[in-house]
């Protein structure tokens, strides 16, 4: 027979170690639109078509995917007065814009006037999002700005990696507590793409146009502005088409600097022969690095 006795710390020797995995939170994801001059989108480019730069030097593409993902997606949808008259007609582009996405996507909505509010949580339901659109009464006037603030941070919720909000509006801030300033830092340091659908009336519409351009390029989105609502409507389904065409392509930055500080991305693209030699990337433009 054999004794065993047991000595001070054997006995967590004997428990069940712990397996840690290294899990890459440095890999830089970009969701590249690429199109041509026609405002198609161009498939078929392989990874060798692809350079990208940080800061100025080459970095190592180790992600590259051109498939349809899917995106958390919010619908950030102005109530105030004067949406009044296309109320009905934007919501249901709003809605045509989800049914042309891909059916697993996730989607919350924000309605914003005076104030804004989640008056819908993330959901695939097609019929869940047209009851809550059809629930509401304009009202008020337009905080466009806290809106989106409140979606940015919605999005820390969602459940996959890939993320976009879409705005529709037809004015210009009047209303927020946040600033435009503010509004464009938080969505430099939140990788999710703003997508600005702008119904922008004559009385402030250029202010208003120059603010969104300038949110949506922060973010890598894009921003564009009808001159109706069926030409929105039509929008709203590129912006669609334009998610499930972007290609995914991912690096490990080879600056090893935890400092915090922002690094300028870019996309060169050298497509081969037979394709359109004129294309037109649409991505984000940097980040801030990591930190200690």
């Amino acid at each position: 027979m054999v004794a065993l006795v047991l000595l001070p710390g054997a006995v967590r020797a004997q428990e069940v170690p712990v397996y840690k995995f290294a899990v890459d939170v440095d890999l830089v994801e970009l969701h590249v639109t690429v199109l041509d001059e026609k405002d198609r989108p161009v498939s078929g480019l392989k990874k060798e078509h692809f350079k990208i730069l940080e800061n100025r030097v080459v970095q190592p593409i180790s992600l590259f995917k051109h498939e349809d993902i899917p995106v958390s997606l919010g619908l950030v949808i102005d109530n105030s007065r004067s949406i009044e008259p296309r109320k009905q007609r934007l919501d249901a582009a709003a809605l045509s814009f989800v049914r042309k996405s891909n059916p697993e996507d996730e989607t919350f909505i924000i309605h914003f006037d005076d104030t804004a509010r989640i008056a819908q949580n993330f959901t695939a339901s097609v019929s869940d999002l047209e009851t809550t659109l059809a629930g509401v009464k304009p009202y008020g006037q337009t905080a466009i700005y806290d809106a989106l603030h409140l979606a940015l941070d919605k999005m820390t919720e969602a459940k996959h990696n890939k993320k976009a909000v879409l705005l529709i509006t037809d004015g210009v801030d009047n209303v927020s507590a946040k600033t435009l300033e503010e509004t464009v830092e938080k969505v430099k340091r939140d990788r999710v793409a703003v997508y600005v659908v702008g119904l922008l009336s004559l009385s402030g519409g250029l202010q208003a146009e120059q603010s969104m351009i300038r949110i949506a390029d922060a973010s890598g989105g894009r921003a564009y502005f009808p001159q109706n609502v069926d030409e929105a409507r039509t929008t709203m389904e590129r912006i669609a088409r334009d998610l499930r065409e972007q290609y995914t392509l991912g690096y490990l930055p080879t600056n090893p600097n935890r400092d915090g500080a922002w690094r300028s991305v870019r996309v060169e693209i050298t497509p081969p022969a037979g394709f359109p030699q004129k294309l037109n990337a649409n991505y984000r433009h940097g980040y801030y690095g990591p930190e200690k």
